[in-house]
């Protein structure tokens, strides 16, 4: 095995996200039924442009019973999909029609509101819960929220307050606190909760586990991962499932400890998870450590064991772009698009995306066109693939003609670019020095809501790089509710002339 034969990109590995994350390919296998059919009417209303209410009327008007626990696994479906806001909109309906909330409801309710409407708006119906609903699992909820947002100062205070209410009865208050330490770049801080909770009693679970090896992973001290995994091990063996194996590894590929990370991956296999996703973990980390015959070897037994899902193609097909096995990915694909029962544009876009990385533009043309026939909804990640080219490859009028596209396609979509595609166009402006072109794109980009700090940020860079001035950039600033932080306050100063 030769580990040098490609570039290992690390960066993308979220260990949280790996745990936690659950397929949304898998929720709708679990929906049968009456339950399938209306969680496809409701899944298809981004395309349709219809209204949930609309639709749940609609279906009542049909004849049809809409019993609570169809509501509850489409607004499961929904969420795991990122769909919050139609998902808010089922919970509403349910309320309008006085369809009692569980505990659990509730603080499900509080989520979506944070997601949709934001943290005061899920301060305030927090706040107006009965006594009897601000239990540990909504106060759970709003802490999540609270972490999830890195408002440090919230989430410890009621955290207090839980503890003092005896509401902390498991280790997910302290995960949720974990979690938001790693991402605040303080990991040292999770060690410290874990030994608080060792104190007190309380379980440390699997998750506890793996967020505090990640910890340590951060920090880049693979014997303290090491010692975590060890205390694992002889405290509570049947904790090690496949996903501890799982992460250890993606640590070590993270570390680069290739051979410790193939081992981990050894150990994962021995336990013959009987879970799809674990074999989807084995092709990508695989991947990871740029083992193409591995690859290959758990993508046959995944064959045989499962049937075939657009999720398997696609964790085969962005393996295999990231092993930079160009005539395997193909080959792949043609397989894929002559067997799938519905075709997925994700898998189109992972092709697309890899044909643009290697100027392979005919074949990513012939891929997007061919798509466009097959598949139903909107094109935005692939059309974002050919804007990143033709910005790379000096074609301006190109990428404004696929913005133009997705804008078109997005209608009632919320559409917005990701920061990939922001950052290739302002690298053009700034190469460019193409002040109009960088103001031309922050006025497309105020339209889909999507001018933000970073936004302007680049802007005024691309001001500087062209020598030019703007006296009005402060302004601008205020108006549209930007932070002035130090760093954009340095570049006004560069390109804001002093007032006489």
């Amino acid at each position: 095995m030769k580990h040098n034969q490609c570039r290992l990109m690390t960066s993308g590995l979220n260990l949280v996200r790996r745990l936690c994350t659950v397929t949304a390919e898998s929720v709708t296998e679990k929906l049968t039924g009456n339950n399938d059919r209306l969680y496809k009417k409701l899944s298809a209303l981004g395309i349709t442009g219809r209204s949930v209410e609309q639709t749940l009327n609609e279906y009542k008007l049909e004849g049809k019973v809409i019993r609570k626990v169809e509501l509850g696994q489409s607004i499961r479906g929904l969420r795991r999909y990122g769909r919050f806001n139609h998902a808010l909109e089922v919970m509403e309906w349910m309320k309008k029609r006085k369809i009692n909330f569980s505990v659990t409801d509730h603080a499900l309710y509080i989520d979506l509101v944070a997601k949709s409407k934001g943290i005061a708006a899920a301060e305030n119906y927090f706040n107006g819960l009965p006594p009897s609903a601000k239990n540990r699992f909504t106060y759970g909820s709003l802490l999540n929220c609270y972490c999830r947002e890195l408002m440090t100062e919230k989430a410890l205070a009621l955290f207090e307050e839980m503890d003092q209410l005896n509401l902390v009865c498991n280790s997910l208050a302290y995960n949720n606190l974990m979690t938001m330490y790693i991402k605040l770049g303080q990991p040292a801080k999770v060690p410290f909760l874990v030994e608080q909770m060792k104190r007190k009693n309380k379980y440390v679970c699997n998750y506890t586990y793996t967020i505090w090896m990640q910890s340590y992973s951060v920090l880049n001290d693979i014997d303290g991962v090491e010692r975590v995994f060890e205390e694992l091990k002889k405290n509570a063996e049947e904790k090690c499932t496949w996903t501890t194996y799982s992460n250890l590894a993606a640590i070590y590929v993270k570390a680069e400890r290739f051979e410790k990370a193939e081992l981990a991956l050894k150990k994962l296999e021995e336990m013959k998870p009987r879970d799809r996703e674990a074999y989807h973990y084995l092709i990508s980390l695989y991947a990871s450590t740029c083992n193409l015959e591995e690859v290959n070897r758990i993508w046959n037994i995944l064959k045989s064991a499962f049937p075939t899902t657009n999720m398997s193609y696609l964790v085969m097909l962005q393996a295999l772009d990231k092993l930079n096995a160009v005539d395997e990915l193909k080959e792949c694909f043609k397989e894929w698009e002559s067997s799938c029962s519905s075709y997925d544009m994700r898998l189109a876009t992972t092709v697309i995306r890899a044909y643009l990385k290697r100027d392979m533009y005919d074949e990513a043309v012939t891929a997007f066109d061919d798509a466009i026939k097959r598949a139903k909804g909107h094109y935005f990640k692939a059309r974002e693939a050919f804007m990143v080219y033709y910005l790379r490859t000096g074609q301006l009028d190109l990428a404004w003609n696929e913005i133009d596209a997705a804008i078109s396609e997005a209608k009632e979509l919320d559409w917005k670019p990701t920061e990939e595609t922001v950052d290739a166009f302002f690298k053009f402006f700034m190469e460019e020095k193409d002040v109009d072109g960088a103001e031309e794109f922050c006025r497309i980009l105020k339209t889909l809501k999507r001018l933000n700090t970073n936004a302007y940020y680049l802007l005024m860079r691309t001001y500087m790089v062209a020598g030019k001035s703007t006296p009005e950039m402060r302004q601008r600033l205020e108006e549209d509710g930007i932070e002035i932080s130090h760093k954009l306050e340095d570049l006004i100063a560069r390109i804001c002339p002093e007032k006489d």
